[in-house]
């Protein structure tokens, strides 16, 4: 009792301490308020997240750190940042529902020169799903602008130079991951596919797989089952030198607006617990897709905010890889 006490006490002081708002004159992640981190409180956030995964309750003093409020973004934030990276899920919608003002606020910044990029942990879709979903959302986003977890791994793959293995990937997870491998050329199973495979569990019976197979990349996958659980366990604990690869590891996500839903970690959380191995995790708060924005987009790090509604992914994502951070609660925190 004690200890769940301290997680909700930490809980309450972490939205409380680090709310403000972001926009100055439209409701954009309302009623949700936001505050932006400063370098002198990257290590409070850190220190709170590395305490509540412990139970400690030394992250709640921490956390009294001293975050002046955003009154004025028009002096205080914008002249200081020249990209915005903006979360998806809880930030610019809840499920299907586009949160009130994004179009406003998203128009506002174009119109004073502000490059955005929009960056999400969720893998069911590919970069290409996501345009569709935006463009159904009223958005007009380019599609180089958009990024997510399933291109993350790809991209992974790709620079460790996976295809020339000859390998395959087993993939738990939906068919964003798909498309993004088969954008690389990458040959892959599993999926959708076995969405319907059932284990026989008879005397004798077993589940054979495929030697071949290098890498399990694991994402959210509203479709998992036993059948996935142990052939994924199989690949990573009988393939010699197979990697266990994850999306992200989200405790929780937005699949309808009205409620939370398991998110990916719940996922990830069962090929731990069958191999004993951490994953190789690609998505926020992973540098590899700001490596790769910096990298391939020539962005400095220093004038880029990253806007979020978790503390464990995006914000840790802006404050380990030296990006601003701005909080809402809008979504999860």
């Amino acid at each position: 009792k004690g200890a769940c006490n301290s997680r909700t006490n930490n809980m309450n002081i972490a939205k409380s301490a680090l709310a403000l708002a972001l926009a100055s004159t439209t409701h954009a992640f309302s009623p949700a308020v936001t505050r932006a981190f400063s370098p002198a409180t990257r290590s409070t956030v850190r220190t709170f997240i590395g305490s509540s995964r412990s139970n400690a309750s030394s992250s709640a003093t921490a956390l009294n750190a001293n975050v002046l409020r955003l009154t004025e973004p028009a002096k205080d934030l914008l002249p200081d940042v020249d990209v915005f990276i903006f979360d998806c899920d809880g930030v610019i919608w809840r499920g299907d529902s586009l949160i009130d003002g994004i179009p406003e606020t998203l128009a506002k910044l174009r119109a004073m020169g502000k490059k955005m990029y929009f960056v999400t942990n969720n893998s069911t879709k590919s970069r290409a799903g996501y345009k569709k979903k935006f463009d159904s959302l009223g958005l007009d986003i380019p599609a180089e602008e958009i990024f997510s977890s399933s291109f993350a791994a790809a991209a992974y793959l790709e620079q460790t130079n996976f295809k020339e293995s000859g390998k395959k990937v087993y993939v738990l997870g939906e068919v964003g991951i798909q498309e993004e491998l088969d954008l690389i050329g990458v040959p892959h199973f599993g999926g959708p596919e076995d969405g319907d495979k059932v284990a026989d569990m008879g005397p004798g019976c077993k589940v054979e797989h495929d030697p071949d197979v290098g890498a399990v990349v694991v994402g959210f996958d509203r479709y998992v089952n036993y059948y996935k659980i142990q052939y994924a366990q199989l690949c990573i604990n009988e393939n010699p030198g197979c990697q266990f690869i994850a999306t992200n590891t989200d405790a929780v996500t937005h699949l309808t607006d009205a409620q939370e839903w398991a998110g990916n970690g719940s996922m990830v959380g069962a090929i731990k617990g069958c191999t004993g191995q951490e994953p190789i995790v690609v998505g926020k708060p992973s540098p590899l897709m700001i490596d790769y924005l910096c990298d391939k987009l020539g962005l400095d790090r220093g004038r880029i905010c990253m806007v979020g509604d978790r503390l464990d992914t995006d914000i840790l994502f802006g404050t380990d890889n030296g990006l601003k951070s701005l909080l809402v609660l809008s979504g999860v925190t």
